[in-house]
């Protein structure tokens, strides 16, 4: 797939969330399905692209109805001349290469005290390391995170390269999906 097929340009209101989770103001959009279809991956992928001219980077979330949504921060916000509420313009397109993702620091570690799994780790792809961050990530309880950073250790080190029984889209799993928008979209 070239990286001009992935393109795409539409219109979408900034949403803002129900529960922000920060005291940082934020918006989202969730993608047409036709945008969200051009490109490479139903799970976490990585965008170049424009809101309203201004360019950005960002990497996409899956939300579960396979397709995916944007998160726009304050900074992004205030660039772009936007509030929550607002139209906006955006251009999209896939980067050329995915982006090393950040690790967890807890990840790590597990890795840096399994040697046979930090190899096949740093073997793997972007796209690869970013699925086994987003199973981990995506645990809901400490615990439950804990046990699959041990777990992908375990897997890593008996050679295993991809992630097994994690769906990156939230489709099937229901595991991810766009944030709720609040009813308002102008907080008082």
């Amino acid at each position: 797939m070239e990286q001009s097929d992935t393109k795409s340009r539409f219109e979408a209101e900034l949403l803002r969330p129900a529960k922000p989770g920060t005291d940082t103001p934020w918006a989202f959009i969730v993608l047409p399905k036709d945008a969200s279809a051009k490109l490479p991956r139903r799970g976490r992928t990585t965008v170049e692209g424009s809101i309203n001219g201004r360019s950005f980077q960002a990497t996409l979330e899956p939300d579960g109805q396979l397709s995916h949504w944007l998160r726009i921060n304050e900074e992004l916000l205030e660039t772009a001349g936007l509030n929550i509420g607002d139209m906006a313009t955006f251009e999209i397109m896939s980067v050329a290469q995915e982006p090393e993702p950040e690790v967890p620091p807890d990840l790590l570690e597990a890795l840096a005290e399994a040697p046979e799994a930090r190899v096949v780790w740093d073997d793997t792809t972007p796209i690869a390391r970013l699925d086994w961050i987003h199973w981990i990530t995506s645990a809901k309880q400490s615990k439950t995170r804990a046990k699959r950073i041990s777990d992908a250790c375990d897997m890593l080190a008996s050679g295993k390269r991809r992630v097994c029984c994690f769906d990156p889209s939230g489709y099937y799993s229901k595991a991810l999906s766009a944030p709720k928008a609040a009813d308002d979209p102008i907080p008082r």
